[in-house]
């Protein structure tokens, strides 16, 4: 069983977000049962001379244009990665805008991608392509309407980003206009890439099972809930999971002082290397942690009108991140204005863990969460997640059942029960014994991919049967 797992981002080429760890570390897992190779874009940030030249070249046309395909590949553990090259894509100074920071190039961008991978897919005479999100749903219509013997499977990361264009796009990509419909790729009246992953593909997955419920709701759904609804029997919801060599606490060199459950003592000493690095106070007070794009998907809203009166608590609290420059205008001023917040724009993967490893608490509350990685991380590194109950963060997280996953759990959107979740972790942290149970608890769990691995092992055979 042949796979190509193609993606928009994948660690450490390129990451934006949860989509690119996941990228490395479920190949890496599945490796270990089938022969997999991924693809990515090969954007102008990248070091092209850092990449060898493939000996794959292709054009492929869109519409009226013809552009030339170059493939350059990497290793990296094990897995190869093939990086498509074309004037248009490598000439994006960011993951997804063009060389002026705009977004106008996207639909052509990807839509070259799209047709790139399928082009891809059959020189290396793949059984199943994998598709993740809008960047790559495109790859899905294409394979069905030139009837190739390969099987599709779409993989919702996040089903608020769907890749919507100009319905006039579809001449430029060369789209059929009987595919423009409610049962393909219009939404209203606009070009969907996201609806071509759902309606053409063989199989969908979700990044956990509550997410596949949560998305046929009217809720959570993104205008797309009736649409899945029709497709519901090619929905499975499988729980994502991290990487635990890149995320180990006894081997990790980004941190101050390395630990496991053995010498769980020695997180106090990242705690306090973390507090100096943040100009905190030598403290005693629990350390909470959000580690977010500013988005209002990440619960942004509900933290602004909260934090006055969580920061009036006897604790100290970081929030790391870039996004929305008016949610980072809000949290500077209020980081002005209290000793015990600090605030920092942007996003660096060494010092995330260093977070993650002198933390008490992360908060994550999120409007909708399809999976979450940093609930798992967290625990990992003996950091107690505070969760809404949405998406992954309902299905790993939970309270006072002392199973894997064990934190502090709030089921009410709202800052009353935020604000009340807070005060219960205040309450677990003085009691140490309940704490150190707790840690102990998850940092035994397995949250890595090799479970997640299996359950893909079983779409991949039942779309080959």
């Amino acid at each position: 069983m042949k796979i190509l797992f193609a993606a928009s981002e994948i660690f450490p080429y390129a990451k934006s977000g949860g989509l690119a760890d996941v990228a490395y570390a479920l190949p890496k897992a599945l490796k270990k049962h089938l022969d997999i190779v991924s693809v990515m874009p090969l954007y102008g940030f990248l070091n092209i001379d850092a990449l060898k030249k493939s000996k794959i070249f292709f054009d492929v046309k869109l519409g009226s244009k013809t552009h030339k395909i170059d493939l350059y590949t990497a290793d990296n553990r094990g897995i190869k990665t093939y990086f498509i090259h074309s004037e248009l894509i490598s000439n994006s100074k960011d993951f997804y805008s063009d060389k002026s920071g705009a977004y106008a190039n996207n639909n052509i961008n990807f839509g070259i991608f799209c047709a790139a991978i399928v082009e891809l897919a059959k020189h290396l005479n793949v059984d199943i392509l994998h598709l993740n999100d809008w960047h790559s749903a495109m790859s899905a219509l294409w394979i069905k309407e030139k009837n190739l013997n390969i099987k599709t499977l779409f993989t919702i990361h996040n089903l608020a980003y769907q890749g919507l264009f100009q319905k006039e796009i579809i001449e430029d990509l060369g789209i059929d206009k009987k595919y423009f419909n409610m049962d393909g790729v219009e939404f209203y009246n606009q070009l969907s890439f996201i609806k071509a992953g759902i309606a053409y593909s063989d199989a969908i997955t979700t990044v956990s099972p509550q997410y596949a419920k949560d998305i046929m709701s009217q809720r959570f759904g993104c205008g797309l809930n009736t649409f899945l609804k029709k497709h519901s029997k090619k929905v499975r919801g499988i729980l994502n999971g991290i990487d635990y060599e890149l995320f180990n606490p006894a081997t990790d060199s980004a941190i101050a002082s390395k630990f496991s459950l053995q010498n769980i003592k020695a997180k106090e000493i990242n705690k306090k290397a973390l507090l100096k690095e943040l100009a905190f106070e030598p403290s005693q007070k629990p350390l909470f942690i959000m580690i977010a794009r500013l988005v209002e998907q990440k619960g942004f809203e509900l933290l602004l009108e909260s934090l006055e009166d969580l920061l009036k608590n006897d604790l100290n609290f970081v929030v790391v991140g870039d996004g929305v420059s008016s949610y980072k205008h809000k949290l500077e001023i209020i980081a002005k204005k209290h000793d015990n917040f600090r605030f920092i724009f942007g996003y660096d993967e060494d010092f995330s863990h260093r977070l993650y490893a002198g933390a008490d608490f992360l908060v994550m509350p999120s409007l909708f969460e399809p999976c979450g990685l940093n609930q798992m991380i967290a625990m990992r590194y003996g950091t107690i997640a505070i969760v809404h109950a949405v998406g992954g963060l309902f299905d790993s997280v939970s309270e006072n059942k002392m199973k894997c996953g064990e934190g502090i759990v709030f089921h009410q959107h709202s800052k009353d029960a935020f604000l009340k979740a807070i005060l219960r972790a205040l309450k677990l942290n003085k009691d140490r014994k309940k704490m150190k149970k707790i840690i102990d608890l998850n940092m035994k769990c397995d949250f890595s991919f090799e479970k997640s691995a299996l359950s893909y092992m079983k779409v991949y055979k039942d779309l080959l049967i």
